[in-house]
């Protein structure tokens, strides 16, 4: 993880207050990291953002009024946007699965042990998902299940799209990606050095116009759905 002098800057989003004020213990306790405000619904978490410049939003995905969602979907489409990291439940994937689409880095279950969530913050922080690519698929697959097949479809069809820019070489990168692979593990694949897979990873980044790995793999799947 990158060294930090100063501490994360973290806003917590959630429309029940007990849950607030226990991710707000629980963070306030760790030297590296602080919570610098709180909001109870996706129109008061737009405000407290454009206010504190927080690191990182971690944030509930249904709240009543605007939800997490849609609050994730505006912050991300903003110049130098926080990372968003998501707080759900097995029940919400579909809606976690649109966050990812839009560019969240993740995201955590509200039982999971403090110290994993504290750990998913740091993760976020640093620009990574949360979770590995093959744990996020496995995800991913449960949650486009319940998709109408128009909507499947109209996925597929953009995905294809965007994917039809890359080189063969950079396709073969994008699918090792969706398939759960580092860096070496790729390199090893596809017998070419790390530095050459950082480069590929680096042109699916700009030609895809995505942020992470995990909305690679995101667009991979849904080509091949």
């Amino acid at each position: 993880m990158e060294s930090r002098d100063d501490p994360v800057r973290v806003v917590v989003v959630d429309d029940e207050e007990l849950v607030r004020m226990a991710l707000r213990l629980v963070i306030d306790g760790e030297p590296d990291l602080t919570v610098v405000a709180e909001a109870a619904d996706g129109n008061a978490a737009l405000r407290v953002v454009d206010e504190q410049r927080p690191d990182v939003v971690l944030m509930d995905v249904r709240m009543p009024g605007r939800d997490g969602l849609d609050t994730a979907r505006e912050l991300l489409a903003r110049p130098a946007p926080p990372r968003v990291l998501m707080l759900t439940t097995f029940d919400s994937s579909d809606l976690v699965l649109g966050a990812l689409r839009v560019g969240a880095l993740g995201f955590v279950l509200k039982d999971t042990p403090p110290s994993r969530i504290l750990d998913a913050v740091r993760t976020v922080a640093d620009g990574n998902p949360v979770l590995s690519p093959a744990a996020t698929a496995r995800v991913i697959a449960a949650a486009t299940g319940p998709d109408s097949a128009h909507a499947r479809g109209r996925h597929r069809e953009d995905a294809r799209r965007r994917l039809s820019v890359l080189t063969e070489r950079e396709r073969e990168t994008a699918r090792a990606i969706a398939d759960g692979l580092g860096n070496p593990q790729i390199a090893e694949r596809l017998r070419i050095t790390v530095a050459t897979v950082k480069a590929h990873t680096g042109s699916l980044f700009a030609k895809l116009a995505v942020e992470n790995r995990v909305q690679i793999a995101l667009l991979v799947r849904d080509a091949e759905d």
